[in-house]
Order: C-alpha cells, then structure tokens, then sequence
C-alpha cells in the first residue's frame, strides 16, 4: 500500500512514517500543501493521511479539489477538535476523521477500513475463489489450506487481489512493493505460483500480473 502523509510537525510526522513503514506501508511525506499537490500530479496513492493547519494553506482546500476528480481515500488528522470541525470535513469528502492526539493502532485499522471499502471489500477477510487473504494478520489460505508467505509475497498476493482482474504493471508493483529491481519481483511472482499453483498468477506479456477473477 503507497500512503502520502501531509503533515507539517516534524515529531509527528516522523513518528507516523516509523508506524507505517512497520506496517508495511510504503509513505512519502511532505509537509507543504504545494509539494502534496505537485506529487499528486505525477502519481497516484492508496489513501492520504492528511493535516488541516498547514503553513501555506488550509488542507481543505486539497481535499475539496481532490474530491473533483479523485476517489482516492482520504484520512483527516487534525487537532480541531469541534463536531462542526469534524462534520466540515467529511462534508468535504473526507473518509474518516481522527483528532489529534490519536492512537497510532486506530490509525492504522482506519487506514485498513477505508482502503478495502475502496477495492470493494467490507471486511478484514478477502475471498475470490478458494482463495483467502487476512489483512489484519497478513495470512492466506487455499482451500482452507494455510499457505506460509514471506511479508513481500503477502503484500505482492495483496495488491494482485485488491485489483483482481486487473493487469498491474511491473512498474506498479515495483513502486508498491518496494523492489529492489525487476528481477526482485520475478522471484517473488515465482515463489507465489509455487504456493499457490502457475494458475493464480498469470502473466501478461509486455505488460505485467494479473490474477484473474474466478
């Protein structure tokens, strides 16, 4: 998953960045309106994490042009504490809303619950076919069989399922997977169709992965 955290506080945004990348989760952070809306602009992200109080703006004013064109899930981290501050918000588009100071594990089980919400998954447990994944402990299963997946072949087996049907570009999952090289990622896919059998994971030539749907 690619999260982009805006976030001016240096404390918190370091602290915030340490969690996700614990988690798994690949973090670009920025700290200025102007540089979010220039990433924004080049590539596109998993959910954003995103402050209100920034030095050159309000992060309203993001998220009302975002909601333009953009479905992207949206998390507010904000210190405005009011229910008229919080209803603004999701007025605007907003997914959730979490008030400062937070947990950093409500965090991350709401990043979880908007993100699946937009693959079109409702809970924690993902099914197509035989085929089940765990997102909250990061396990699968194939036929009701436990199948044992390095952390980058869940995340890999993760991002295939959450698009399923789709193609995905070697450069997608190089990007989302953090590989270290193309070669990196054919291992990976290797490893998986061992687990899983040459089936699930198919290859579109020129192109990328795809795990089709059943």
């Amino acid at each position: 998953m690619n999260v982009l955290l805006l976030e001016d506080d240096l404390a918190l945004g370091d602290a915030l960045c340490r969690a996700l990348h614990q988690a798994d989760i690949r973090v670009v952070w920025v700290r200025r309106l102007q540089e979010a809306r220039a990433f924004l602009q080049e590539k596109t992200q998993d959910a954003l994490l995103l402050d209100l109080s920034l030095p050159d703006g309000d992060g309203l004013n993001l998220l009302r042009e975002l909601r333009s064109h953009c479905s992207m899930p949206v998390i507010i981290l904000s210190a405005r504490d009011t229910l008229e501050n919080r209803l603004e918000g999701l007025r605007c588009g907003a997914d959730d809303y979490l008030v400062k100071p937070f947990a950093i594990a409500e965090l991350l089980a709401r990043l979880q619950v908007v993100t699946r919400r937009s693959s079109g998954f409702l809970s924690s447990q993902w099914q197509i076919g035989d085929l089940v994944i765990n997102t909250e402990n990061r396990s699968a299963s194939l036929a009701g069989v436990d199948v044992a997946l390095s952390p980058s072949e869940f995340s890999l087996l993760f991002e295939l399922v959450r698009k399923g049907g789709k193609v995905l570009s070697r450069e997608y999952l190089i990007t989302h997977l953090c590989c270290d090289s193309d070669n990196a990622l054919e291992v990976h896919v290797s490893n998986l169709r061992k687990k899983l059998g040459k089936d699930w994971v198919r290859t579109i030539r020129g192109v990328g992965y795809l795990l089709p749907k059943p």
